[in-house]
């Protein structure tokens, strides 16, 4: 299926009224998030549940928060301490 969509403005900001026909076929509904990757051939657009951007900002903060306990931890995996016996 190929759909020309417009952008359109929305109160402050711009948007696009998707068709109901693509979001029954993307499982799309409201408070869920659209992805962009860009390919060779211009851009591929999926479905990127709330749940799973809900997680990943998630693990982004405890990254962040255990920045270096992770280096720590990385550093350690590749470089293991000669005196410690092997799981």
């Amino acid at each position: 299926m190929n759909a020309k969509l417009e952008i359109t403005q929305i109160g402050n900001s711009l948007g696009i009224l998707i068709p109901p026909e693509i979001l029954e076929k993307l499982n799309l509904e409201a408070g869920d998030y659209l992805k962009f990757e860009e390919t060779d051939k211009g851009y591929r657009v999926s479905r990127e549940s709330a749940e799973f951007q809900r997680q990943m900002e998630i693990a982004e903060r405890v990254m962040r928060e255990n920045h270096d306990l992770l280096r720590r931890l990385a550093r350690e995996d590749t470089h293991p301490d000669p005196d410690r016996p092997e799981a």
